[in-house]
């Protein structure tokens, strides 16, 4: 058996080109690893596997909270309440999902870290060199979607300092374009112009915010906490959030496991995608750190402050508040309006960059590589998440549970084919020059650019999940009976179908490429770094 070492990493200079017009996301020009047979209609300095690693478990740890830390988030915390579970109960299902997401994160990390490539294109070595235009296409407008949501919310936050500083402000509530008031238009102008500004800046400018908004958020929200905490007095503050009678413990679990659910489908967007990111990680082993610390550690803490602010609402302002900005806005004091206002602006604007620009900047980039750099295709995606209006398909009261259904729903396939076609199908082996050629030979062309097996999965597996999202909500509509429960099951309906599915196919009729650990060009992701490291050392050591 071969002794493989980390991923291969040429040291091979390359002439600049067409393709080091544009930085490499944000890095110096030649960061990305362009080599002389790569073609352009697949290469740009922003596709191409990275030089340098340098992301250590810090780096991860901020991304995640950034991720956590939000408005949305604390939101979606929240509303579970609203389920009739217990507190205690909430908690256990916070953190259960939050697990999942641990470990899925790490599955969907190993390929692009080891690779030095993003998400679209380690689809490549799945869908086919031209297929992955498919789920980088729907990832990308997913996000567009959920870029103007989370503007629109952090806009909220904007128009509260507003109206408390500039009363004159007001008047411009009663004037609306498109649904949203002109003092709105005015607060997600600035919010649009601010998150473009820092994402035009690149990819470590990034890295510096998240950073620092991360720690920053924590700050106020314990300060929120203690606030409130002392105002209510700890012995008037009751931890039983539940709305409704109490569930018994046979009707709790379920409930709770819808719970779960909804934690995963609200994280599965950047949980797709997350090899955007980990293929900066300087290890894998720095990955998983990064992961543990920010994932059940950081969302632990974040959930337990979230409890504690929600429920001393009850005895501060007479009723529960589960919206961190309505909660800002009651404390009334002006200090604490525009602290906390800036605060989950920060928190919002670091979810909305690392979750919901980035994704399509790399997902429209791969579509057309010689026409759309990086900041090309994120700032498509800023331009169509104003053109989706979301403040008006986001006011409904079950939009936060529906909406995340929907989207677990067409994430889910997405996320078991990847799944599947590097674990269990090409052994986590990829031949990483091949997926940057259009050459018929090459190992992913496949036919016509397109592995057929991942296409019919996507197709099957998408109508199913996406039907269990939609399907049960309208027949209760109509008055038919009411399942919507199974819409929050949406992602592992996909998740599974698309995983067995595309298994079953590649089974059945093989499409990806056996590869071998003796070939030079194929990058082995089953030889961690440790063992690496334990090979190497006793040659040193002799040496």
């Amino acid at each position: 058996m071969a002794t493989n070492t980390v991923p291969p990493r040429s040291t091979t200079t390359t002439t600049t080109g067409p393709h080091d017009i544009v930085e490499a996301a944000g890095h110096p020009v030649g960061a990305g690893l362009i080599k002389p047979g790569y073609d352009d209609r697949l290469t740009n300095e922003d596709l191409a596997p990275l030089r340098k690693q340098t992301w250590g478990g810090y780096n991860f740890f901020a991304f995640w909270m950034s991720d956590v830390h939000s408005v949305g988030g604390y939101v979606t915390a929240g509303s579970l309440f609203a389920l009739g579970i217990a507190s205690w109960q909430v908690l256990i299902s916070l953190i259960i999902g939050i697990l999942i997401v641990m470990v899925f994160a790490n599955l969907v990390a190993k390929p692009s870290q080891k690779t030095g490539v993003p998400f679209p294109v380690i689809n490549r070595a799945v869908f086919g060199v031209i297929g992955a235009n498919i789920p980088a296409i729907i990832r990308g407008l997913i996000a567009m979607a959920w870029y103007g949501v989370q503007t629109f919310l952090a806009a909220q936050s904007l128009n509260i300092i507003f109206l408390k500083f500039m009363p004159g402000s007001a008047a411009l509530l009663d004037h609306s374009f498109l649904g949203l008031s002109a003092l709105g238009w005015i607060s997600y102008g600035i919010l649009w112009v601010a998150q473009a500004a820092l994402f035009w800046r690149g990819m470590d400018t990034i890295r510096k915010f998240i950073d620092f908004a991360g720690p920053a958020v924590y700050v106020i929200m314990i300060a929120l906490a203690i606030y409130l905490v002392a105002k209510a007095g700890w012995g008037h503050i009751s931890l039983d959030l539940s709305v409704g009678k109490p569930l018994s413990v046979a009707a709790a679990i379920p409930v709770m496991i819808s719970a779960i659910a909804i934690v995963v489908s609200y994280f599965s967007g950047p949980m797709l995608n997350f090899g955007d990111f980990s293929r900066y990680g300087k290890s894998f082993r720095a990955v998983k750190r990064g992961n543990l610390l920010g994932l059940p550690l950081n969302f632990l803490f974040f959930s337990i402050l979230t409890v504690l602010c929600a429920s001393a609402t009850v005895p501060v302002f007479g009723k529960l508040i589960t919206d961190p900005i309505e909660t800002v806005q009651a404390i009334g004091a002006p200090f604490a309006i525009l602290l906390g206002g800036l605060t989950f602006v920060t928190a919002t604007v670091g979810i909305n960059i690392v979750a919901n620009f980035i994704s399509p900047a790399f997902d429209f980039s791969n579509v057309a590589p010689r026409k759309i750099s990086w900041r090309m295709g994120g700032m498509i995606a800023a331009v169509g998440s104003v053109l989706l209006t979301p403040w008006n398909w986001y006011g409904n009261p079950q939009a936060i549970q529906y909406t995340l259904g929907v989207l677990g729903a067409l994430i889910g396939p997405l996320f078991g084919l990847l799944i599947a076609g590097y674990y269990l199908v090409g052994q986590q082996k990829i031949a990483v020059d091949d997926l940057f050629t259009m050459s018929k030979t090459g190992r992913y062309w496949y036919r016509r650019g397109v592995n057929s097996n991942a296409v019919w999965t996507l197709i099957i597996a998408g109508v199913v999940s996406v039907a269990a999202a939609l399907v049960p909500t309208l027949v209760a509509d109509a008055g038919g009976p009411d399942f919507t429960w199974l819409g929050n099951y949406g992602w592992f309906i996909g998740c599974g179908l698309g995983l067995v599915i595309f298994w079953a196919f590649e089974t059945v009729s093989p499409r990806m490429p056996v590869l071998s650990a003796d070939d030079p060009t194929v990058t082995d992701g089953s030889i961690d770094e440790a063992d690496v490291e334990a090979a190497i050392l006793p040659t040193r050591t002799a040496v």
